[in-house]
């Protein structure tokens, strides 16, 4: 489990925070809480042995966890595996001992019961769980997931899977809460009747004893399988694989780390394309290097790989199916122009390396440390390429895509992400936070900070908005509480009269204040509006200009 960050933002109240409509049930507690068959035991490794049948479109398999014990007195383990798959078997597994474990299935959950005698604080354990059924197909991925069961348009079979909202456990059994992590990362295999197939981590690489058919001397040989062997700590919903008619190149990008290997998977028929599209991988990186810190991923690498589907942050390699377009599928999200000049699939996902894959949100409520940060990744790789005038542009023009239909942040410990809002409201806070310190540079370590004190950890919203105020000397509370824990937009309420400028926050939070650069023709100031009346000495009777930098109703 990476460790989770529990830092209270002493001024988060429940006074002014709307609550979100969410019906809950025991499955959504089941699913998004750390509980007692749970909390008590930390994931240190998962190894996938998975095999399916294009045919039927079945899969079976087993999955051996290893686990530490950090609590005693409990030996009820919550596994989660979904309705359309079931445990056939499991065993305990304790110095080279098998025991058979019993269970019992709840919807979506099965309870096992461990052998309570060795689980001491502090031992390391082995479970191994065989399962099998028909997963459920995506309707609608990535958003409504599941398995991607699909030809490309020679007729080859081209299989995937993208379950993030849905859970790894439609597909296979785990601990499917974003609070734990494998330390140690997974190994994957996967039997298949396709053969090649692309998964997260770095190819798996053995030896074998040979013999020389030219004198009978026996060589060691590298053999190298497409199996994943996954380093680093990963959520389960990243844990993925890609299987078809690939071809495959690879690259190295000289980072701050050293050398990062580069790897590139299409379609076959699509790799002239491909080679010319993803050129622009390795700039991106080095933007995002030198704006969030080096990629948290060198012992894995990074692949790009064409999807059966829209895209997905699937670390270490990042699901693309954007058509090798311009833009969100030749759109533009921003209404701005800026969006077409850069392909919103490569660089959003691959944003998500730092901010989701690197920074996890120990609940999924907080899921606008993923989102929202990532969005704002956009913004920074525009300016890194186009300039800041473009890039300013872009990301307030995504603010048009708000909502404001519920909290940004939902609710705790029910699998509730709260509000699709936290991509562009989360970017609008990241943005305003930048204006308000008015230093980027320090905003730029503000952003590599992050990524290096939270590297590879869990964490909550009030951990990462406590760092941020700490870091920028600014107490950024009110703005949080505004913007992530109400569905308000502050208005601003002004007016000139006896050659002043009269000015207020309307359906704000208490405490709530910005720095709003206001100017009238060569006359300039900034105001700080509270949801007191002010005024400041102003001449000028028409013509106010407010910064367009801020989330506000003029």
């Amino acid at each position: 489990m990476k460790k989770v960050l529990l830092l209270f933002f002493l001024h988060i109240s429940c006074l002014f925070v709307a609550s979100n409509a969410f019906a809950s049930s025991r499955q959504d507690s089941l699913r998004g809480s750390n509980g007692s068959g749970r909390s008590w035991w930390d994931v240190q490794h998962y190894a996938l042995n998975i095999s399916m049948d294009t045919a039927t479109h079945m899969i079976s398999g087993t999955n051996t966890l290893l686990f530490k014990v950090l609590q005693s007195g409990n030996d009820s383990m919550q596994i989660d595996l979904q309705e359309e798959l079931e445990i056939n078997h499991v065993n305990w597994i304790h110095e080279e001992v098998i025991t058979p474990i019993s269970f019992v299935r709840e919807g979506k959950v099965y309870w096992l019961k461990i052998p309570s005698k060795n689980l001491t604080i502090g031992a390391e354990q082995t479970i191994e769980i065989n399962y099998s059924g028909k997963p459920r197909n995506a309707k609608n991925p990535p958003w409504d997931g599941g398995f991607i069961w699909t030809k490309d348009s020679t007729g080859k079979p081209w299989v995937a899977v993208a379950c993030q909202g849905l859970g790894a456990s439609s597909w296979w059994p785990c601990k499917d809460y974003q609070g734990d992590e494998p330390d140690n990362g997974v190994q994957f295999v996967l039997n298949s009747p396709l053969g090649f197939y692309i998964s997260n981590g770095k190819e798996f690489i053995d030896t074998v004893q040979v013999e020389d058919p030219t004198n009978g001397n026996i060589l060691t040989k590298l053999v190298t399988s497409p199996s994943g062997n996954i380093s680093n700590p990963i959520n389960t919903y990243n844990v993925t694989f890609y299987a078809g008619d690939y071809v495959t190149w690879t690259d190295t990008l000289m980072g701050e780390k050293g050398k990062l290997d580069l790897t590139f998977s299409v379609l076959r028929y699509h790799e002239q394309i491909a080679r010319e599209h993803f050129k622009v991988v390795k700039q991106m990186l080095h933007c995002f290097e030198y704006w969030m810190g080096p990629y948290p991923f060198y012992e894995d690498g990074y692949k790009l790989v064409e999807a059966p589907y829209l895209g997905m942050e699937h670390q270490s390699a990042v699901a693309y199916g954007n058509q090798y377009k311009m833009g969100y599928l030749g759109s533009d999200r921003s209404g701005s122009g800026v969006g077409l000049l850069f392909d919103y699939i490569i660089v959003h996902e691959s944003g998500h390396e730092w901010f989701g894959n690197n920074i996890t949100a120990q609940d999924v409520a907080d899921n606008w440390i993923h989102e929202g940060m990532t969005t704002y990744s956009e913004a920074l790789f525009a300016e890194y390429a186009f300039g800041k005038e473009k890039a300013f542009a872009f990301t307030r023009g995504e603010w048009n895509n708000i909502r404001n239909n519920s909290n940004v942040i939902g609710n705790y410990g029910v699998n509730d992400e709260g509000s699709s809002d936290k991509y562009d409201k989360g970017s609008a806070v990241m943005h305003m936070i930048r204006m308000m310190m008015n230093d980027d540079e320090k905003f730029r370590q503000l952003l590599r900070g992050l990524n290096k004190d939270f590297y590879h950890k869990i964490v909550t919203s009030a951990a990462v908005e406590k760092y941020i105020s700490q870091f920028a000397g600014i107490d950024f509370s009110p703005l949080f509480n505004q913007y992530l824990r109400t569905t308000n937009i502050p208005g601003l309420d002004w007016y000139v009269k006896h050659k002043k400028l009269y000015f207020r926050f309307v359906d704000a939070v208490d405490g709530f204040t910005l720095n709003i650069p206001i100017q009238s023709g060569k006359k300039k100031a900034v105001i700080q509006p509270t949801t007191n009346w002010q005024s400041i000495p102003w001449k000028r009777t028409f013509d106010v200009e407010f910064s367009k930098d801020f989330l506000l109703r003029y």
